[in-house]
């Protein structure tokens, strides 16, 4: 193979993994770049680079080695029957040059952390986020209760964090979570809240669930609430399974699956 398209976070990155690939050095190929790429934000929109590496022009892999030796088989005028052996102890030598291949050598896998650096790996990859988002002032504090990390998040600008309906804090939460599973022995759950935000939008969704229903049994139809992610539909249904006049269940497909509450007539 004497040339690849490779891609990459970056362009050093792109052009590395095509090097390794091709098995040749920098000095010895051509890097033509494709797409430069961009990071995107919290980690969506994000473009990967792209280059065409070529290697150069190589010459006959008959070096001067081989052709002095052949050259000197002639001028002996040796039997054809020794002149074989000769190039190939030419070639043999040629041959130690290049790397050899160690058969069942693995890479070596990736240091299992321990809980204090998940912890502040993932404090500091969210104060990376916020200050992104232009939150320079974000005080991160964290508890642990088994295998579940809190993590709560002050800030002036708290409302930035949160978003609309809780959908950012949400992003940041996953992402999180991405980054504390790296390289762990075991699973880690991460919880992100902001101000208590997740406590208060809870208790508002318990409420929203009893008016809800009352108003399904006042009209005898069923109620169709707006969708919502898995984590709130979870809220509504636990808020009204105790009601035995109605019944709940979810329609449609994420990101668009609400909750119906229906009377049960």
């Amino acid at each position: 193979m004497s040339e690849i398209r490779q891609t990459g976070k970056t362009v050093d990155d792109a052009i590395a993994s095509a090097l390794e690939k091709l098995s040749t050095l920098r000095e010895k190929v051509d890097v033509q770049v494709i797409t430069e790429g961009k990071k995107g934000f919290l980690g969506f929109g994000a473009v990967p680079a792209e280059v065409l590496v070529k290697k150069h022009p190589e010459k006959p892999v008959e070096s001067a080695l081989t052709n002095s030796i052949t050259e000197e088989v002639v001028k002996t005028d040796y039997p054809s029957s020794v002149r074989i052996p000769l190039v190939q102890r030419a070639d043999e030598q040629v041959c130690e040059t290049l790397p050899k291949e160690e058969p069942g050598k693995e890479e070596p896998s990736e240091p299992i952390r321990s809980e204090n650096e998940i912890i502040n790996e993932t404090s500091a990859y969210i104060s990376e986020i916020a200050r992104g988002m232009g939150v320079v002032d974000l005080q991160i504090t964290h508890e642990t209760d088994g295998k579940v990390i809190y993590f709560q998040l002050e800030s002036k600008k708290a409302a930035f964090l949160i978003g609309k309906r809780g959908n950012t804090l949400n992003a940041i939460q996953q992402l999180a979570q991405l980054v504390a599973n790296k390289g762990t022995g075991s699973y880690k759950v991460v919880r992100i809240d902001v101000e208590d935000y997740r406590i208060r939008r809870e208790q508002a969704l318990e409420q929203l669930a009893q008016r809800m229903a009352d108003k399904a049994i006042r009209s005898g139809r069923k109620v169709q609430l707006e969708p919502m992610p898995s984590n709130e539909r979870k809220v509504l249904h636990n808020a009204l399974a105790d009601r035995l006049d109605i019944e709940t269940y979810s329609e449609g497909k994420d990101p668009r699956r609400y909750l119906v509450i229906e009377p049960i007539v």
